[in-house]
């Protein structure tokens, strides 16, 4: 049998929408937000930042999966609330992570793409809701899957008649501690290769570290990414989760500066910023 993930006679890339952003169309996509939705201000200081920079997906967290029970947990409900308000203020377009249907329900409204994290990569009962909702699902990588196993999740989104899947490489887990994971970019152009899925990197999450994430951003697009997303935060050293990783608003500036040769040497150029911003 033909996986529907994989490639054919007839369909050899697909694009999924993301608002505005089209993920493995002509441009290279870009996402990018805090670790967890805080504030307003904080995420509206976020939303302004990106509108300059030609960005048009936010990230946050209001559900969090933590390793320890008594970490900071998210917002919830007043989270949704935020998100509800940046997106009639900015028609940015919401990416955040659900980890049950509960969530499903309670953010159907609210979120235009629905993320899986590397620790629901095989949750398999929510990927099949997930597959019902015809709504953009942003799959991560589990922290020990195999490509194989990482193919075979996104099937059970696509087997239940959601087509528009975006694959994400976060790194996956190794002997050295001196990253938070490895940034298996091999993984990026396999997939590109085997799948029509859009396959997008999150170098945020796969180093731990704010110095690594803008050279591993540009080798992601030099590799074939089509898309990235980050964290970034108003304040990164305030951040109540993640804050080693996340970004300033200048070192996201940087960020894009950096990658955009790349990106149009790759025939992937970045999409155009719509006003200019001090940060």
């Amino acid at each position: 049998m033909q996986l529907l993930a994989l490639k054919t006679e007839h369909l050899a890339a697909s694009t999924v929408h993301v608002g505005a952003t089209a993920v493995g169309g002509p441009e290279l996509a870009l996402m990018a937000g805090p670790c967890a939705v805080e504030s307003f201000e904080q995420m509206r200081r976020t939303a302004d930042a990106l509108i300059s920079l030609g960005i048009r997906c936010i990230r946050g967290g209001v559900y969090k999966p933590r390793t320890s029970p008594y970490s900071f947990q998210g917002l919830g409900e007043a989270g949704l609330e935020i998100f509800r308000a940046i997106k009639r203020e900015t028609g940015l377009a919401v990416v955040s992570e659900v980890m049950s249907v509960t969530h499903l329900e309670q953010a159907a409204d609210t979120f235009d793409c629905f993320q899986v994290g590397s620790r629901n990569m095989q949750n398999f009962e929510l990927l099949k809701e997930l597959g019902k909702m015809r709504k953009p699902v942003l799959l991560k990588r589990g922290l020990a899957a195999t490509i194989e196993e990482f193919i075979n999740a996104a099937e059970y989104v696509l087997s239940e008649g959601n087509p528009h899947v975006i694959l994400c490489e976060r790194g996956i887990r190794s002997f050295d501690p001196l990253t938070r994971n490895v940034l298996d970019l091999a993984s990026v152009a396999l997939l590109k290769q085997m799948t029509h899925l859009p396959v997008i990197v999150d170098p945020s999450h796969a180093t731990g570290k704010r110095s690594l994430v803008l050279p591993c951003s540009r080798a992601a697009v030099a590799v074939g990414a089509d898309g990235l997303i980050v964290e970034v935060h108003p304040e990164p050293e305030k951040s109540v989760s993640d804050a080693a990783q996340a970004l300033s608003f200048d070192d996201l500036a940087q960020l894009v500066a950096e990658v955009e040769p790349i990106a149009a040497a790759v025939g992937k150029p970045l999409p155009q910023a719509e006003y200019s911003f001090e940060f």
